[in-house]
């Protein structure tokens, strides 16, 4: 009897690529999924140290939603590097200007803070209408149970 851990190689993880629609969604519920594809976590030949996720397309962010008072009291930061340089820019705002953006930055956040992650992070496409330009990788549409 084999009593060894099976692990998949290079060679030997499939990458297809999903489509999820955003639409009339919590962001969050929407980049957990999102998040859930780009590990692999739903193939049964999941691996924690190696990357075996898919590809993943997020449509209509602009349509995802905000649930409770989060619209006015989330606040998205970032430090440009200077002294004072703290900029702070509400829920609202982000959904307003660049929804995609949001989106990215919640399904980021949800990915492991590490190498993989970062190389994980680069499987994910983001786009604010419904149109995307990933048409010739014949995506699948992800239902988001």
């Amino acid at each position: 009897m084999n009593n060894t851990t099976y692990s998949p190689k290079k060679g030997e993880i499939e990458k297809k690529w999903y489509v999820i629609d955003a639409a009339n969604r919590p962001l969050g519920r929407t980049a957990t999924e999102a998040a859930k594809l780009l590990r692999g976590k739903h193939k049964p030949t999941f691996t924690p140290n190696a990357d075996c996720g898919d590809y993943v397309i997020i449509i209509n962010c602009k349509d995802a939603v905000f649930t409770g008072h989060k619209l006015d009291q989330k606040v998205y930061r970032h430090h440009s590097g200077y002294i004072g340089g703290m900029k702070e820019t509400t829920a609202r705002v982000m959904m307003d200007t660049k929804p995609e953006r949001a989106m990215y930055i919640a399904v980021k956040g949800m990915l492991p803070h590490t190498k993989l992650g970062r190389k994980q992070i680069t499987h994910v496409r983001v786009y604010a209408g419904s149109e995307h330009e990933n048409i010739a990788q014949k995506p699948e549409v992800w239902e988001v149970k």
